[in-house]
């Protein structure tokens, strides 16, 4: 019986309108339109790894760049094993208002959502 082969997730990151509009406000608050979002991953978090969310108005070698709506997303390349195919969203609810990640790669996320395990 064969199995079906892993689908391969293009080494991409989105970022939604909401989560745009929330970078661009951040920027003009900050008042550096430089400013881009990094999004990175580090060991750590109740479910293994952690996401970490930071303005940055620097590159590094490593660093991929996404543009959407008007804005910049930073993820380092080793990061970006573990996001690709994700999309980054903004949300806003009664508890309160975050980024928030969609990753096809997490097994499972930690309740809060700011952890997930592969």
């Amino acid at each position: 019986m064969e199995t079906a082969a892993a689908e391969v997730l293009p080494r991409t990151v989105a970022l939604t309108e909401n989560a745009a509009r929330r970078v661009a406000k951040l920027k003009q608050m900050e008042g550096n339109e430089a400013l881009m979002l990094r999004l990175s991953v580090s060991g750590g978090g109740c479910s293994g790894f952690s996401y970490g969310f930071a303005l940055d108005d620097k590159q590094g070698d490593d660093d991929h760049l996404f543009e959407a709506h008007g804005v910049t997303l930073v993820v380092d390349d080793t990061s970006l094993d573990l996001l690709a195919g994700a999309t980054v969203d903004f949300v806003e609810d009664l508890v309160g208002s975050a980024f928030a990640i969609k990753n096809p790669n997490a097994t499972s996320t930690c309740g809060c959502g700011s952890s997930f395990s592969v």
